[in-house]
């Protein structure tokens, strides 16, 4: 095991690893930041985990002094979802696992390693608490489930125990808008897809906000002139700064993601909901459309000590990602202090 500096992040070398898919990936890169500092009773450890897409640097604006993910208080560590482009990814594996080879780290296999890097590199026995948005909340029930006796709390914004079928089909149709490209070929783009990521960001952009958000216009409080300058330059313009054999990737976790497809659960997702002994915060968006509230309300039904929450937004899926949203900025940071107190 080894970390080296690299840019503004670290590498952990994980090793190789045995993957749920019964592939072994040799030579396991898991990339992550760390803000704060750890005391000496290592005890003050936040994960805080990367959501579909993006880096760590797409999410740290949360990170601030008196803010509830705070670096003056706490030990915060954003380890990087396998697939995004710095850890292990489809973008950087070389042959003979690379292109339509690439072995898909599921949601399980992210959180192994990123245990391995909490406990092999810093010592840490217990995390105050994992949070994360979206892909991020998956990987926070994920790791209540996983190591139950590690989490003290966890923190979910828009995000679910398990990929229900709907938000299955949903994901269909942003993959099949991107492999439509004709640089899609056996299972991986040869080229950049440019018509293929631009029509991948119009298909989310429908999916990510709600039909209020449209109606409001309130794309003109984030600086946009009209809905195609919003369009162009906020959907299209986010999805072609990605590897598109990147994105595929996060596609593949995300449809398979589900707590309790493990030997620890054996595909019996009430018991692994059960076994959550995390004080767990689960804030859905009232209007997101495809991580819905009745599918956190039913997760929480089910959990020992759960709280749902959800966010009073017309901002849909990206009311629990707030850039440029202080209005559900102050809610998320309010509900988390409140958590973190308790």
């Amino acid at each position: 095991m080894t970390t080296t500096s690299q840019l503004d992040y670290q590498v952990f070398d994980a090793g190789n690893i045995a993957l749920q898919s019964g592939l072994t990936y040799r030579g396991v890169q898991l990339a992550y930041k760390t803000y704060g500092n750890l005391n000496a009773q290592r005890s003050n450890a936040i994960v805080y985990c990367t959501p579909f897409g993006a880096h760590h640097s797409d999410i740290e604006f949360m990170i601030a002094p008196g803010a509830a993910l705070d670096p003056t208080q706490y030990f915060i560590i954003i380890p990087n979802m396998f697939g995004n482009g710095l850890s292990s990814s489809p973008s950087n594996t070389p042959p003979p696992f690379d292109k339509n080879r690439y072995p898909n780290f599921t949601a399980y296999d992210n959180v192994a390693i990123q245990q391995r890097l909490v406990a092999e590199v810093f010592g840490i026995k217990r995390l105050q608490l994992v949070y994360g948005w979206s892909m991020g909340g998956i990987q926070a029930y994920q790791w209540a489930a996983q190591f139950p006796d590690m989490v003290e709390r966890i923190g979910v914004s828009c995000g679910a125990a398990r990929c229900s079928s709907h938000n299955f089909v949903f994901l269909e149709g942003v993959k099949a808008a991107l492999t439509a490209d004709a640089q899609f070929q056996d299972g991986w783009f040869t080229g950049k897809p440019e018509r293929g990521l631009r029509a991948m960001g119009r298909v989310y952009a429908g999916w990510a906000l709600s039909q209020a958000f449209y109606r409001e216009s309130m794309w003109r409080s984030i600086g946009f002139t009209s809905l195609e300058d919003f369009l162009v330059m906020s959907w299209e313009g986010n999805f072609l700064r990605r590897d598109a054999n990147n994105l595929l990737a996060h596609i593949w976790t995300w449809q398979h993601a589900d707590i309790s497809v493990n030997d620890q659960y054996s595909g019996n997702f009430a018991l692994a909901l059960s076994s959550i002994k995390a004080r767990a915060l689960v804030m859905p968006s009232e209007t997101d459309l495809y991580f819905t509230v009745e599918d956190n309300r039913r997760e929480v039904a089910l959990m020992q000590n759960a709280t749902l929450a959800p966010i009073p937004t017309v901002w849909g899926h990206r009311g629990g990602n707030p850039a440029g949203n202080p209005t559900d900025a102050r809610f998320l940071n309010d509900m988390l202090m409140k958590h973190l107190s308790n």
